[in-house]
């Protein structure tokens, strides 16, 4: 993926693609279970251009505290999403559901649609203290009690962390 319009460093492409849309392609291929690779073009003079920087480092910043939900994950057992993306983990008998959460409810009930676990526990990965979120069965699935706010703009994650088989309709 380039971080403007050319493969290449072009003086006269300031098309930048935002930090956000970067993050969001960055999970959109994890979740699917695919790699990221970000073209990084420098000017004639070796240098990396400023809105390289800028965007390189709101992802480092991003993936600083999210980097579980990307590293050594697998793709979504989701088809479809519409709030955003999931990868997980799976260690023994145990599942852990990233979801990356792009809009986030402005009621603050997430639905994670076809869902019939009971996860174990439920919390932001940005949330250092990792206090826990109400969880309880939805008609559709399973639904989510968040905060009123996102922690991140580009894409706050919650954690599900489920034992056994995942059970999805």
């Amino acid at each position: 993926m380039t971080m403007n319009d050319h493969w290449g460093y072009n003086k006269n492409d300031q098309n930048w693609k935002s930090a956000e849309v970067l993050v969001r392609n960055l999970i959109d291929c994890a979740s699917k279970g695919g790699n990221y690779l970000l073209n990084v073009g420098p000017t004639s003079e070796g240098l990396i251009p400023g809105p390289s920087i800028e965007r390189l480092a709101a992802m480092g910043r991003w993936m600083k505290v999210n980097r579980e939900a990307i590293y050594d994950t697998e793709a979504s057992p989701f088809p479809k999403l519409d709030w955003g993306r999931c990868t997980r983990k799976v260690s023994g008998k145990e599942t852990t559901l990233y979801l990356h959460v792009f809009n986030w409810p402005a009621d603050g009930k997430l639905i994670v649609p076809g869902l019939k676990n009971a996860p174990r526990r439920a919390y932001l990965l940005a949330d250092q203290r990792h206090q826990s979120l109400t969880t309880a069965p939805a008609a559709t699935g399973l639904c989510v009690a968040l905060p009123a706010t996102a922690p991140d703009a580009l894409s706050s994650t919650v954690v599900l962390k489920i034992r056994g088989n995942l059970r999805i309709e």
